[in-house]
């Protein structure tokens, strides 16, 4: 098999391999969220809480493993840049199994009393210092090792298992609401969490046959790793980070749809918990299908324009959808949250490898997981306390569906102000990737022994040569 050839299967291998993790990952995380909104608040705090307050309680939870995302971004975007990518994501995902598992087997409330919501907050932030360590290092996994002008579009392979995590964990509890409700608030909740034992097993077969990126092992290899780059990072690259972090909120809108939606479908306006988590499901699925565009169409067209004909609609059936789920009419609620769904689900398909592209190779895991952890620490875990809480202080949707439109309009100024810094075109080089090229081609051009001979310097010598040079060692430029 020749170089090119060799080179496509192991960029399959990686994008499989990203998707496969990460929706592994991202089952045990929503599996949290599903049964945040619908058990944890009556299984793991007193049973005379009314039931706005255990919900928001349990809903606080969720949130600790948010809190604990940017711990897990640093500590393993550290170790990442530094011992390479493929290991990072190992431990991210046994330590996510480990934690999901025993949530499964925790005694409740009423068995050990106060120590059972501390048991669970432990293991929630576990699981979020894994989860901060799993997203970028699966991002560059599978964009650092895909073909020349392919990065956001191998990139959308590791997002694709958010989707994909989230339609297997609803799923699942969809099928358990055919048990009587006692049965499952005994013991059918912890099913989900159990199975997630199996899920690791299968996940761990695949990670440990990854190979590590190109870009990493050339790294190592020349000995170019930074000793502290979280500390790189914050000293020069802060400005992106803040930028990056800004174009997320739009993604965290999930938690609208899912976790509180769900809690609100089923405590205030009678839905069925079955039938609400069909609605679910059906937006899921139609998530699952749409998001590759997103990554499709800013590699085709000015990232700029892509991402205003992305996000704007959002601007209005995201508050729509929530008026279509209060009308209680099934397929008016479907529809309404399938609508909501399309825009920020196509813009989550581009971001991952949009933020990728925004900083240089040594530091890339680094400061990828803190623009995503920061986002994730102010407003993805905040998004189902502070819409519940707006819920029991007003009794109206109306403030959270406004809440849920500030989400878009924050994500679509904060991304027109990056792609401003960084390159708005995906066929070209982004800043950092030039950044890259140029020290590559530099290296190159020094080690050579008829420059060296002649005395020439890298910035001088062979112009007709250096753009070969660079193009050759920048292979993940996106298109």
């Amino acid at each position: 098999m020749n170089a090119p050839q060799d080179a496509h299967k192991r960029a399959r291998k990686a994008g499989i391999a990203s998707f496969i993790g990460t929706t592994i990952e991202w089952y045990d995380f929503y599996v949290y969220g599903i049964a945040a909104a619908l058990v944890f608040g009556k299984v793991f705090f007193p049973a005379d809480l009314a039931p706005g307050t255990a919900t928001l309680l349990s809903f606080l939870t969720l949130w600790a493993g948010f809190v604990a995302r940017p711990i897990g971004g640093i500590i393993f975007g550290h170790l990442g840049d530094k011992i390479g990518r493929k290991t990072t994501l190992v431990i991210t995902l046994i330590m996510m199994g480990v934690a999901t598992t025993c949530i499964g087997l925790l005694p409740t409330y009423l068995q050990i009393g106060v120590w059972a919501p501390i048991s669970l907050v432990v293991l929630r932030i576990i699981q979020g210092v894994a989860v901060g360590g799993e997203w970028g290092g699966a991002i560059l996994i599978a964009s650092e090792n895909a073909p020349k002008g392919k990065g956001i579009m191998y990139a959308a392979f590791a997002q694709q298992g958010s989707p994909a995590g989230n339609l297997l964990a609803t799923i699942v509890f969809f099928a358990l609401s055919a048990i009587p409700v006692s049965d499952f608030m005994l013991w059918g909740w912890r099913i989900p969490f159990l199975l997630s034992a199996a899920l690791v097993i299968v996940g761990m077969v695949i990670r440990l046959k990854l190979e590590e990126s190109e870009d990493m092992k050339r790294l190592m290899q020349q000995k170019k790793t930074v000793k502290l780059p979280i500390l790189e990072v914050l000293r020069n690259h802060w400005r992106i980070v803040l930028l990056g972090a800004g174009v997320l909120p739009i993604i965290h809108v999930t938690y609208f749809k899912s976790t509180f939606a769900l809690s609100w479908a089923t405590k205030e306006l009678g839905y069925e918990q079955s039938t609400f988590l069909s609605v679910i499901i059906i937006a899921l699925v139609v998530q699952f299908i749409v998001q590759p565009f997103g990554a499709l169409l800013v590699s085709k067209i000015d990232m700029r324009k892509a991402v205003a004909l992305m996000v704007i609609p959002e601007l209005i059936l995201m508050p729509a959808m929530f008026y279509a789920v209060e009308t209680r009419i099934y397929w008016v609620a479907v529809l309404g949250m399938c609508l909501a769904t399309i825009p920020h689900a196509m813009y989550y398909g581009a971001v991952g490898g949009i933020l990728a592209r925004a900083f240089p190779t040594k530091v890339r895991y680094s400061g990828l997981s803190m623009s995503y952890q920061l986002c994730s620490l102010l407003v993805a875990g905040a998004t189902p306390v502070l819409a519940q809480s707006i819920l029991n202080s007003t009794g109206s949707i109306i403030g959270v569906a406004m809440v849920s439109a500030s989400y878009a309009l924050v994500s679509l100024v904060c991304m027109l102000m990056l792609l401003k810094r960084i390159g708005h075109t995906a066929s070209a080089l982004s800043t950092a990737e030039q950044a890259d090229a140029d020290e590559l081609a530099g290296d190159h051009l020094n080690q050579s022994p008829a420059l060296k001979a002649n005395g020439k310097q890298s910035s001088g010598g062979l112009p007709d040569t250096e753009p070969t040079v660079r193009a050759a060692l920048a292979p993940n430029a996106s298109s």
